[in-house]
């Protein structure tokens, strides 16, 4: 099932770093939502991604959003790779694959016979929980299309 703008993103409850419950319906009527997912912590192009929202926080905060970046790596891993980067944003382990099937952008194989993993993937969710952006490559390799995404969290506002 893949996601699509006008519809209500799917919720979820995973832990984060410090293995506290995060849901997406939390935020509902308080910010909107910068949903990211990764495929895997400590590699390259995840760790170029994340590290560039984090140095344009300011952005995304005085949007009014919060951003979420999910992944399948254990909560553990994510802590280590959150306090490496100094990640100033909450870091979601979905292990057991619950968000990535809700959402539909997953893997069948990934690199190496991985199966599940998260494509890369953007999705901007207004106060109501509407999907209003959604991004999902095909490539590990590419970025989300951040001057997109920021366009659509200026107009939120």
């Amino acid at each position: 099932m893949s996601i699509n703008v006008g519809q209500m993103a799917p919720d979820f409850k995973l832990p984060n770093t410090e293995k506290e419950f995060f849901t997406l319906s939390q935020f509902n009527g308080k910010n909107n939502v910068l949903l990211l997912f990764i495929p895997f912590a400590f590699t390259g192009v995840c760790t170029t991604e994340l590290c560039s929202v984090r140095d344009d926080i300011a952005r995304y905060t005085s949007a009014g959003a919060e951003v979420l970046a999910i992944s399948i790596d254990s909560p553990f891993a994510l802590k280590r790779f959150k306090e490496e980067q100094n990640l100033p944003f909450q870091l979601l382990s979905d292990f057991n694959k619950e968000a990535i099937t809700a959402f539909g952008n997953g893997y069948a194989e990934f690199s190496c016979g991985l199966k599940g993993v998260a494509k890369r993937s953007a999705f901007v969710i207004d106060k109501n929980g509407l999907i209003q952006y959604a991004e999902v490559l095909e490539s590990a390799g590419d970025l989300p299309n951040f001057e997109a995404i920021n366009k659509v969290l200026a107009g939120l506002n």
